[in-house]
């Protein structure tokens, strides 16, 4: 934990965020007092979800679980339940399968961090109820700029393999990037999970990058 602070700027006391170590560097990842999003990503089985309770553990908040996935099958029951397994007691867990939005406009206050696992169950939900995808994740967006409180989303990183053999996987994948790319704009951060290990995306300051 980092001490208070005060502002430059302001001239004010600052919150006492939580923090964890990304990159070997003390990073500022839920603050206290005041709306911090982020959004987590990564692979299959590359330790996201468990950096994102992890984070919402350390951040002394109400702890809020929303999951968007549903037991259809026998096999997806048993990942629900690990899920839950791993992630303990002391959380409140909302189903949700569409109306993100709505749920996080209701769930979002002040002292609660909501963790929403995952945007790509959510995406794929949407796919098959044949909702307008893009319209649901310009909603989502403006939504996340205006939480009350610390929301984390994770998204699975489905772009870097190989080109699916199908036009449905094929236009799935396309709307997951394109989905990651907005909510990673609306965030304030963006943290990429790779065998466990976490990389800090945003707020980056190296983004003077040119020729």
């Amino acid at each position: 934990m980092r001490p208070s602070a005060v502002s430059q700027e302001t001239g004010r006391r600052e919150s006492n965020p939580c923090s964890c170590r990304v990159d070997g560097r003390e990073t500022v990842v839920i603050e206290r007092n005041g709306p911090r999003s982020t959004l987590v990503l990564g692979g299959a089985r590359s330790g996201k979800s468990r950096f994102a309770e992890g984070l919402a553990i350390r951040s002394g908040l109400q702890k809020i679980y929303v999951a968007t996935g549903a037991a259809f099958d026998a096999e997806m029951a048993d990942r629900i339940a690990a899920h839950q397994r791993q992630r303990g007691d002391g959380w409140q867990t909302i189903e949700e399968q569409l109306d993100l939005a709505d749920v996080l406009s209701r769930e979002c206050r002040p002292g609660r961090v909501v963790l929403v696992d995952c945007l790509t169950l959510w995406l794929s939900n949407l796919t098959f109820a044949e909702r307008d995808v893009a319209a649901e994740a310009a909603k989502l967006c403006a939504t996340v700029c205006e939480l009350p409180s610390a929301c984390i989303f994770v998204s699975n990183e489905v772009g870097m393999g190989i080109v699916p053999d199908n036009r449905l996987s094929r236009s799935f994948r396309d709307a997951q990037g394109r989905l990651n790319q907005d909510i990673a704009e609306a965030c304030n951060q963006v943290i990429f999970v790779a065998a466990g290990l976490p990389l800090l995306m945003k707020p980056n300051p190296h983004t003077d990058i040119a020729l």
